[in-house]
């Protein structure tokens, strides 16, 4: 199966942080990574009145797996728990998110997982990166990806290198 992953940080050397997780990515049982997205930078999302966060540095993968969405999920968790993700608050401020954006063409809502992700037509640092890799895709409920890029700015987001 086709799955997609939104990869976020910004504590503790946040584009060390998504490099290893992209690493990790390719480790996972029954998994490729088949590409990813240059790296964006990012404003973070706070909700109001919390404290000033780092900018995020952000990334999106395309895996091919024969895992579950399920079964996916517990594993990026697994990811983000080795690499020191602390869940104390809504938006906090995070050493790693790993989102499952898509899977395949399914929809998924459960108690533990959303497919599409419920956020991702509202968020540009996961549009731009995922249309790099994947421009030509519809999203289940959303529809072109072409289009939603098309309609999603760039404020405070913008592309960086890897070296």
């Amino acid at each position: 199966m086709m799955a997609f992953i939104g990869l976020g940080s910004n504590l503790q050397q946040p584009k060390q942080q998504v490099l290893k997780a992209l690493q990790s990515l390719n480790n996972l049982p029954e998994t490729n990574l088949l590409q990813n997205s240059a790296l964006y930078q990012s404003a973070a999302l706070t909700l109001p009145d919390s404290a000033p966060q780092n900018d995020y540095i952000n990334a999106v993968a395309r895996l091919d797996t024969l895992l579950s969405a399920e079964q996916l999920l517990i594993h990026l968790q697994a990811i983000e728990n080795a690499q020191g993700r602390v869940r104390t608050e809504k938006w906090g401020a995070r050493t790693l998110d790993l989102d499952i954006l898509l899977y395949g063409d399914e929809t998924v809502a459960s108690e533990n997982l959303t497919i599409p992700h419920a956020q991702l037509k509202f968020r540009n640092f996961v549009i731009h990166p995922l249309f790099e890799i994947a421009g030509d895709i519809n999203i289940p409920g959303l529809g072109s990806l072409a289009q939603l890029a098309e309609q999603t700015g760039w404020t405070g987001l913008s592309k960086i290198q890897m070296d």
